[in-house]
């Protein structure tokens, strides 16, 4: 089991939280330069992240940790769009042999891997796409709190889902 003196984990996607997919009925969000990706290839989805992201989640009091299928692109890419140092990343290993299994069960296929990588420590999986099964898996194979907590992913992290999150890690503390 980690360190109790250990801060929470944050666990962090980029798609939907960061990069909103934008409403029906309204124009995805953008800001206003366009970032540059690898070999000087405009990259429009990066338009769609608000660069506030960064001073609000350096903010709250728990470690951030990169859990996106970015993998260390986003800290190429994302964190500097939005003024984050370089993170821990979490490389998401190959086929395994639970993968049938948990497809079938209806776990996402990240669950596993972050009660892995968290090792005992609390930790907060922000990320548009955690259901109801995961939660109840994490709570049997997860000695620590841990919050799943769902982003909406048309719009992205907002004010709420800061205040949730910012609550849950005062209340883990």
């Amino acid at each position: 089991m980690a360190d109790p003196g250990q801060r929470p984990l944050l666990f962090l996607d980029v798609d939907g939280p960061l990069i909103p997919f934008g409403a029906r009925t309204r124009p995805y969000p953008t800001w206003t330069h366009r970032p540059i990706a690898p070999g000087g290839d405009a990259n429009p989805l990066l338009a769609r992240i608000d660069p506030a992201h960064g001073a609000r989640l350096a903010a709250l009091p728990c470690e951030l940790v990169w859990a996106t299928t970015w993998e260390a692109d986003a800290n190429d890419l994302v964190a500097p769009r939005i003024g984050l140092p370089k993170l821990p990343v979490v490389v998401w290993p190959g086929p395994r042999s639970t993968d049938e299994q948990d497809e079938h069960a209806g776990l996402h296929w990240k669950t596993r891997t972050l009660v892995e990588w968290a090792a005992g420590r609390p930790f907060v999986w922000v990320d548009d796409e955690p259901t109801a099964v995961d939660r109840e898996w994490v709570a049997a194979h997860h000695p620590r709190r841990a919050l799943l907590h769902r982003v909406d992913p048309a719009h992205g992290l907002a004010g709420r889902d800061y205040a949730e999150i910012r609550r849950w890690l005062r209340r883990t503390a």
